[in-house]
Order: C-alpha cells, then sequence, then structure tokens
C-alpha cells in the first residue's frame, strides 16, 4: 500500500495551510483517508489514536484562522515517546491527505475546550484545569490531543500578511545537510542516504525552527535522529513530535530507495530518539 504513494512529491507540495474554502472535505476523499488509516503498517508499536471532528468556521478552535468544516485529531499518552510517534504516524496521515489535494496544519495550540465541545475525549479527565494551550505541557494522566489539523482546500486569497511572510521569508526555507550532521559531512554519504535526509530536512517544525539532528555512524548502518541535548523551544512544549516528523520523513525516503531498516525509538536524556539500523 506505502509503495503505490508518491511521498516525494507530498513532502515536496506539503505546505502548513491557515486559510481554508469552507466546504467539506469530498465523500471519496474521507473514504481514501479512513481506509488508509485502517490499513497503514507502521515499522514500530505505537497507541497513536486518529479521530475526525466536525468544527464550526470560526476561531475558537484555532484562534489564528477560521476552522473549515472538517479536521483530525491525533491522540495518544503524553510521556515523550508516544508524543514523538504521533508526529511520525501524523505525517504519514497529513502526507497521504495532501496527496489526495487536501491542505492540513499541524497545530498544537487549540482550544482544549472547544475541541472537548465538538470532540468529547477527555472522559473522566475532563475536570481539570484547562491549560491556555492545547493540553498542556509534561506527562498527564490518560490521552491526550496532542496536536490537531483541520482538513480541507486551501483559499489562497484569504492568507494573512503575517502568513504571506511567513511563507516568503522562512517557512520553505531549509538548512543545508551539513548543518544538520554530527560528526561527519554529507560528501562522506551515499547517495541514497543523501535522499532520504533531504526529504527529513524537508519536515515542517514549530517556527520553522528544524532542531533535528542527524548522526550517523562511520559505517553508515545507523542513523539517529533527535534533537540537542537540554534544547527548549521558544514557544512549542513538544518539539519531540517535530523530531516525529522528521524521522517519518526520513524513513519514507529510505523506503523509496528500496533500503530496509530496523526502526527503533527511546527516551535519552529527556528528549526522544530514533534509530535506524541499515
Amino acid at each position: 500500500m506505502l509503495d503505490k504513494i508518491d511521498w516525494e512529491s507530498a513532502i515536496n507540495v506539503r505546505r502548513s495551510v491557515r486559510s481554508y474554502e469552507m466546504r467539506e472535505v469530498d465523500k471519496d476523499s474521507m473514504d481514501k483517508l479512513r481506509d488508509f488509516i485502517n490499513n497503514m503498517k507502521a515499522p514500530f508499536a505505537h497507541d497513536t489514536k486518529i479521530r475526525f471532528f466536525k468544527a464550526n468556521s470560526d476561531k475558537k478552535l484555532y484562534s489564528t484562522f477560521n476552522s473549515p468544516p472538517d479536521g483530525m485529531a491525533f491522540i495518544s499518552n503524553t510521556n515523550i515517546e508516544s508524543i514523538s510517534k504521533v508526529g511520525f504516524i501524523g505525517e504519514m496521515i497529513i502526507l497521504y491527505a495532501t496527496s489526495l489535494g487536501l491542505s492540513t496544519c499541524w497545530y498544537g495550540h487549540y482550544s482544549i475546550e472547544e475541541l472537548e465541545r465538538i470532540m468529547p475525549h477527555l472522559g473522566n479527565n475532563k475536570n481539570f484545569d484547562s491549560p491556555k494551550w492545547g493540553y498542556g505541557k509534561g506527562v498527564v494522566e490518560g490521552e491526550r490531543a496532542i496536536c490537531i489539523s483541520p482538513l480541507g482546500y486551501w483559499k489562497k486569497e484569504g492568507l494573512r500578511l503575517t502568513d504571506r511572510v511567513t511563507g516568503s521569508l522562512m517557512s520553505y526555507k531549509r538548512k543545508d545537510i551539513n548543518e544538520l550532521l554530527e560528526g561527519i559531512t554529507k560528501e562522506s554519504l551515499t547517495p541514497e542516504l543523501l535522499y532520504a535526509l533531504d526529504l527529513a530536512r524537508k519536515a515542517p517544525s514549530g517556527a520553522n525552527s528544524q532542531h533535528w539532528r542527524f548522526k550517523i555512524s562511520s559505517d553508515l548502518k545507523t542513523v539517529s535522529i533527535a534533537m540537542p541535548v537540554g534544547y527548549k523551544h521558544i514557544k512549542w512544549e513538544h518539539p519531540d513530535v517535530d523530531i516525529g516528523i522528521c524521522a517519518c520523513h526520513f524513513w519514507l525516503g529510505l523506503m523509496m530507495k528500496n533500503i530496509e531498516c530496523k526502526v527503533s525509538l527511546i527516551e535519552e536524556k529527556g528528549r526522544a530518539v530514533w534509530k535506524f539500523q541499515i
């Protein structure tokens, strides 16, 4: 199933969209998306759940833009490993949605009160003090919507000035691979590894911080992806989500080059560390 999708094109055209036409996603696309989610095989065990919801066309849920009718939530436990797996699994779904011509946007600072109203999911945990943005931070009891995403059709003429500026100056720019490598340069890598790393560096991240780093063994058989020890994002509480997204891109790159690997994830020094053994 995965090998029939043009992942490279999806990665290259995906954008974080904040302006939508106020119409529902067509039934055929929703059916394909549900089928993909139900049959998707990940290279590791995970507890990520995907839920679709209907939203009102106002700014109560996303605060900075009007919600289209459709959206999806990525729900899991709140330890570091689970949160990073949300990034990996969620990005596969977002990229598949992109291949169907749908627009999306990773969004963590949603209104939890509004999300609970339109998509009850907190159960016995709904009576806690609501955080200002998203579910909050740190490990909490039970599952939470780590991130959500609108799901719909891009309305270009509705872009805010800040989105135009961000799009032209920052959002699509990526660091050179050598800036992201530790202890090795890209000149030492195989074309296949360079291809996968190029897709990995194109992953979205909070404020386009690109805080992932790639560590590669001298025999080029083990690749680790993690953020620097002690890294703190200026505004995003869960940068390990972004590391999972980056790991997803890298794994898809290896798959497209027919390179098999064993994927593992550990928490190390307060951060998620993805390892790919080729």
